[in-house]
């Protein structure tokens, strides 16, 4: 009921974020808080200082204050949308000069961290029920590790399980990140679709990939983790293996119904000829559970010749059961940690891999953070004098496939990784190259 002069001066001594929050109040209310005045002057706060322009005519010269001329010239909300524009470009170049150095062992981005830090990034699930509503949770646990971030997510008030039917994973940024000060939870945020899951018949269309006495997991793909508690059958916790390759575009550069896809790959020419295979290719494998990492190597010169292409995969052999001076060492028992608000627990023989496969020049081309675990292999072993049972990790998606063997000592109560083989898509290569294999 308030007259609009009267709104207009109230609105004069908002900031930029509670400008975009009264917008949202309805139709009226967001004309007037995008009055190009109260934004030209928050503008020029922020990026340069109000100066002066000269006019010539004939007749006369006079100064103009750019204030003047800018707020005559432009249409509504001109300003507004301006602010915003220049605000998210200055947060890129801040996020840009954490992206440039890079890890010689991995080929990414070594502050990768401190990126996520500078761009106010976070991530949040919203679940979906039969009727269409929706629940967002949004308190999570990271833990960080050389290649791939968790996130963690738990509650006391998870929706029904039998009532649901997606699940969305969004990067969330804050519109007007302000690094003097957190994010504020209510404030205009971006959203960016990571990937969506279909929860309908989650225990059949799933992987089951352990238990506990507490809970049971099942594997989504890509990357997702649902605990299930085990005598309620409802959710426990859900967990996100994010890799870092392509992490900070997929989790800002989307909208908040489509997902960003990086763009085509431009080949450099090379000697790089179907009859003589792939080469020089390099591959930082990382096994951990939570907070415990029980594997973490680099395999270098990685190559695969004509006759190693078969079925529609190239291989890649980085560790060979009969290569036993490089068989290493697991520190620690295999388990995957999870914890709630009450209880804590491990589930054995579950991991989380992380695979970072870089091409000849040093670019990620295959690259991967996913939950997974051990079978028990038909094979016996007699590489060691103590020789034990022959475990197995099987991985596959769109773009390959990872088969990996451990070995187990009785005598020593140690496992070790005695082989690992990649089996690369031709498809993925051929669109990676433009060759033809």
């Amino acid at each position: 009921s308030l007259p609009p002069e009267t709104l207009m001066k109230i609105f004069s001594y908002l900031d930029a974020a509670s400008l975009l929050s009264v917008g949202c109040v309805n139709k009226h209310f967001y004309q007037l808080a995008s009055d190009n005045g109260i934004w030209l002057k928050i503008y020029f706060r922020c990026f340069q200082p109000e100066r002066t322009i000269w006019k010539m005519n004939s007749e006369q010269t006079e100064t103009v204050s750019v204030g003047c001329a800018a707020l005559h010239d432009r249409k509504p909300g001109y300003w507004k949308k301006e602010y915003i524009f220049k605000q998210i470009a200055a947060v890129k170049t801040r996020v840009m000069r954490f992206l440039k150095p890079v890890d010689p062992y991995t080929g990414l981005p070594s502050k990768n961290k401190e990126a996520m830090k500078a761009s106010g990034l976070s991530w949040i699930i919203v679940l979906k029920d039969k009727n269409g509503k929706e629940h967002v949770m949004e308190k999570a646990k990271l833990s960080f590790k050389d290649t791939s971030v968790t996130v963690l997510w738990y509650s006391t008030n998870w929706p029904c399980l039998d009532i649901l039917s997606t699940l969305k994973l969004f990067g969330v940024t804050p519109l007007l990140p302000d690094q003097s000060r957190a994010p504020i939870k209510n404030g205009p945020r971006l959203r960016s679709l990571i990937a969506e899951y279909h929860l309908a018949n989650l225990i059949e269309s799933s992987v089951a990939i352990g238990a506990d006495k507490l809970v049971q997991l099942f594997s989504l793909n890509p990357g997702l983790l649902v605990g299930l508690w085990k005598e309620k059958n409802e959710i426990a916790f859900v967990m996100a293996s994010l890799h870092y390759h392509q992490l900070l575009e997929r989790s800002t550069l989307g909208s908040a119904t489509v997902q960003y896809a990086p763009p085509p790959n431009k080949p450099v020419l090379d000697d790089i000829d179907p009859e003589y295979g792939l080469h020089d290719y390099s591959l930082h494998f990382d096994m951990h559970g939570g907070s415990c990492t029980y594997l973490c190597v680099t395999f270098r010169s990685l190559f695969c010749r004509k006759g190693d292409i078969a079925n529609g995969y190239l291989k890649l052999t980085a560790l060979s059961v009969k290569d036993n001076a490089k068989h290493s060492p697991l520190t620690g028992t295999l388990g995957l940690s999870w914890e709630t608000d009450v209880f804590k627990g491990n589930v054995k023989d579950c991991y989380v891999m992380d695979v970072t496969l870089l091409e000849e020049t040093g670019k990620p081309f295959w690259c991967f953070s996913a939950p997974v675990y051990l079978e028990l292999s038909s094979k016996s072993s007699s590489l060691y004098d103590c020789a034990g049972p022959i475990y197995t990790t099987d991985y596959a998606d769109s773009e390959g496939k990872v088969c990996v063997e451990f070995l187990w000592l009785e005598e020593t109560k140690e496992s070790f990784i005695v082989s690992l083989v990649l089996y690369i898509s031709v498809k993925k290569v051929n669109n990676w190259y433009g060759t033809n294999y």
